[in-house]
């Protein structure tokens, strides 16, 4: 149940944030309009972007909280995994696009209202900084990738504000781009960090805090387990796991014994605190031919 009302309390968080972030989007255009300002109506286009990609987010969050069906006996955790793969990818383009914006304007900086920005940097640093702060310490990848979105706009408009307060006092419009260019690669490795590990989900791959080598070891060392084989453990979404195993016992085990087996082998996968949601242990006897097992040792 813990891991339910975690799940609820991401996906609310990045409704908030959603929400949020397209408010100050239209704030940000008549803002932009009225300050006559390039450079803020440019950011509006990209926080429109923003918001597009929050509220896809937002619906495949909530729609990840299906539970299982005839389609999808797993449940819909992935779509959750999903959304983060498409945010990771908008952000990419979004910093791709700032830059190319940002390193003209290096040899023909733009001049702007100083003031209004001014303004317009404290309003943003503050809704953004809400968002950033109600999604803190969220435990999904499409979270943490709206988490980064949002960091990005915080971090932007912090440098937005120290422009414009320089430049209130000094006429050094080079300033902008340098700080937006600075920013967006930090904001760019991160995410491109993400999205590695993004990647390792949807390609099964053992998570982080799993060791194969250490699973096989307190299974084998489980009283009547003679060895192991094809032992399996992914993600469904970075943070529910999904673990297979064949355990091999002596062909006179007692279905007593082989109660007592699995019970003692799914108490000691739960010490490990692996966030094990779905736990499949096959029993085999000494005798049998696994056709797994061949299929298991010629990959080795």
């Amino acid at each position: 149940m813990a891991h339910g009302h975690a799940h609820d309390t991401d996906t609310g968080n990045i409704k908030v944030a959603f929400l949020l972030n397209a408010s100050f989007t239209i704030i940000e255009i008549i803002g932009g309009l009225a300050i006559n300002s390039i450079a803020v109506l440019s950011d509006a286009l990209h926080d429109l972007g923003d918001s597009l990609s929050l509220g896809l987010a937002w619906f495949l969050s909530r729609y990840s909280e299906k539970g299982s069906d005839q389609r999808y006996s797993y449940g819909y955790r992935r779509f959750s995994l999903l959304g983060a793969f498409i945010n990771a990818v908008i952000l990419i383009g979004g910093s791709l696009f700032v830059l190319s914006e940002a390193i003209p304007r290096l040899a023909q900086p733009e001049a702007f209202d100083a003031g209004g920005m001014v303004l317009l940097a404290v309003l943003g640093i503050a809704m953004n900084g809400l968002a950033v702060w109600r999604l803190r310490g969220s435990g999904s990848a499409n979270a943490q990738i709206v988490g980064w979105h949002l960091l990005e706009d915080v971090l932007g408009w912090a440098a937005v504000l120290i422009v414009g307060i320089v430049s209130l006092f000094v006429d050094l419009p080079i300033l902008d781009p340098i700080l937006s260019i600075l920013i967006t690669l930090y904001i760019l490795v991160n995410v491109l960090g993400r999205l590695r590990s993004i990647a390792r989900l949807f390609l099964q791959s053992v998570p982080q805090e799993a060791d194969l080598g250490t699973i096989t070891s307190r299974l084998e060392a489980i009283s009547g387990v003679c060895s192991t084989h094809h032992v399996h453990i992914w993600s469904l979404d970075g943070q529910h796991n999904v673990l297979t195993a064949h355990l091999v016992v002596d062909e006179d085990t007692s279905r007593e014994d082989t109660i007592r087996i699995k019970r003692e082998a799914t108490a000691a996968l739960d010490a490990l605190d692996l966030e094990l949601e779905h736990i499949t242990l096959e029993i085999e006897y000494a005798n049998d031919d696994c056709s797994m097992q061949n299929t298991d040792s010629r990959h080795r």
